[in-house]
């Protein structure tokens, strides 16, 4: 069945449903649902069986591919390929760069920030590797190394080179809307047609994984925080309100278009993540802060190479399995459908000003929030606050709200806080519901790329479902199964992106049909990026109108 053939109409000679697309993913997610509710142990054993036998055998391309993603990322940065514009140099991008980089942070981090930037550090205290001994200073070093390396340059890396990649295709390659548009360079025009329908299928199912693992961090936090404030209890009747009242919102969010829902809400977040990190600074240890700050991203940078790679097969356990493994597959999971999005609005910038939005700055701000979180936990946890304990009673959402309780104002901190969690899942599923639907539909154009409404509530619908479902069944360690299956098979994908990556970042001029803003010895030239479409020439826009005004207009 071809994507041609197998379609439905949507409107008169316009959009149509690729059911060859839609259909293989949704039915895959709607029997683990089926078998679920007919045999909850057989389901489970599957799920467990499945997860097991990846990270044994797998771990080591994890890790493997996502240092490779880095290095490519890094070079296209220095590289002559970095004064390619995307869409060719007369394209007028999208949106401002404000907007773009709130919308990049919101996308990727989700709430899986927001969950772990807190409790992680528990977890390498208490549970760090064989050689390390718990609770130690090693184990505090240990412990700052590895969430940022699992949260910063590396995870963003892994999305950036992707959507690059797409947008290189979709805009100057005038390839189709489809993730497998990115494979034109490493296996050429003949192959690339009749794989691209089978790697849209297997990485939409690795999306519904991966954002339910994501959507099941964020219904653990507001039902932690509803605990924490109201003493309703967290339990699978709250994790199906929470579930209800997020799917309900982004579906909405999603139905009204990229430059609506997205747009506001990142805008709105924005302020609330400033706003909150400038109050835990403030009120928590803010010297400690500063000192952790600085020493973490020095033992983090001195032992990058070593940590991206190490698999703890040395030491004799599986820690790293469960840790960098889980991250990079989680990561893995978004990474096909979230990159068709990010690259679909990297219209209008060169690569190297993309890689400073989706790469450095989104990392810089990470860096920045997981020493103000991680380092206020271990800090509070020293001084006998009881982060850990309150973690091991209330599940791992515990930690965020035990924090905030030895903070003042915790009655208006921790509502603001699970504010920022609704709206930064939202956001990214959102974001990424649009990019679903999207690739489902065909007859999607440069100047028309929204799909069909019910697409996108048949998708919102599917997402909840198994995100109750692993939850339900597993708790926390759902969510962390639900992340290794998502992840698996696009790792794969991931290395042949690597080599298409490669031969564009070698020799841009032969892919690119915009030969015009090339030099007779093949170099690109650099190019103005232009105003935005939504750009007022009359006004005079400051730094602090960019961040904080002109987003929400």
């Amino acid at each position: 069945m071809t994507t041609q053939t197998a379609t439905a109409s949507l409107s008169p000679g316009s959009k149509q449903i690729r059911w060859g697309i839609f259909l293989p993913p949704w039915l895959l997610v709607i029997s683990l649902l089926v078998l679920n509710l007919i045999n909850g142990e057989t389901f489970l054993a599957v799920v467990n069986g499945a997860t097991g036998w990846i990270l044994e055998h797998f771990s080591w391309l994890f890790n493997a591919t996502t240092f490779v993603c880095v290095v490519l990322v890094i070079i296209a940065y220095f590289s002559p390929f970095a004064h390619v514009r995307l869409g060719g140099s007369k394209a007028r991008p999208i949106m401002g760069q404000a907007n773009f980089v709130w919308i990049v942070l919101c996308t990727i981090m989700a709430a899986g920030i927001l969950l772990w930037a807190a409790a992680e550090p528990m977890y390498h205290l208490y549970g760090p590797p064989a050689h390390i001994e718990a609770k130690s200073q090693g184990a505090i070093a240990w412990a700052m190394q590895t969430i940022l390396l699992e949260w910063t340059f590396s995870p963003m890396a892994i999305y950036c080179m992707p959507a690059l990649l797409f947008a290189f295709a979709f805009y100057n390659m005038k390839k189709e809307y489809s993730i497998g548009s990115m494979l034109y360079p490493a296996l050429g025009d003949e192959l690339t047609p009749k794989v691209m329908p089978v790697v849209d299928c297997i990485c939409l199912f690795a999306l519904v994984a991966g954002m339910a693992a994501s959507l099941g961090s964020g219904v653990l936090l507001l039902a932690g925080g509803a605990e924490s404030l109201w003493g309703v209890k967290s339990e699978p009747s709250t994790w199906i309100m929470a579930a209800g009242i997020i799917v309900a919102a982004f579906i909405v969010s999603a139905a009204s278009g990229i430059m609506n829902g997205i747009r506001i809400l990142s805008s709105v977040n924005s302020r609330l993540y400033i706003f909150l990190g400038i109050f835990v600074f403030v009120c928590g240890p803010s010297a400690y802060i500063m000192d952790l700050l600085v020493e973490s991203i020095g033992l983090y940078l001195n032992d990058f190479i070593k940590i991206s790679l190490w698999t703890s097969t040395s030491s004799g356990d599986a820690w790293s399995r469960w840790w960098p493994t889980f991250y990079w597959c989680n990561w893995m999971a978004w990474m096909p459908v979230t990159s068709v999005f990010l690259g679909r609005i990297c219209r209008g910038y060169s690569v190297r000003e993309a890689i400073n939005v989706i790469f450095i700055f989104p990392s810089v701000f990470s860096i920045i929030w997981l020493v103000l979180f991680s380092g206020t936990a271990i800090n509070f946890e020293y001084a006998e606050m009881g982060i850990n304990a309150a973690m091991k009673a209330s599940g791992t959402e515990g930690a965020t709200y035990a924090l905030f309780r030895q903070l003042p104002l915790s009655v208006l901190s921790i509502p603001l806080f699970l504010l920022i969690v609704f709206v930064s899942f939202v956001t990214a599923a959102d974001s990424n519901t649009n990019a679903m639907s999207g690739l489902c539909t065909s007859g999607l154009t440069v100047d028309d790329q929204e799909s069909p409404i019910s697409l996108k509530v048949v998708w919102g619908l599917t997402i909840g479902g198994m995100c109750l479902v692993m939850l339900i069944a597993a708790g926390i360690d759902g969510v962390k199964m639900a992340s290794n299956l998502g992840g698996f098979p696009n790792v794969f994908l991931l290395v042949f992106l690597c080599v298409a990556f490669a031969k564009v970042l070698s020799n841009p001029k032969k892919y690119d049909t915009y030969k015009e803003d090339y030099d007779e010895r093949g170099r690109p030239i650099p190019s103005e990026r232009l105003h935005s479409e939504h750009y007022d020439a009359e006004k005079k826009v400051s730094l602090w109108r960019r961040i904080f005004i002109e987003p929400a207009q």
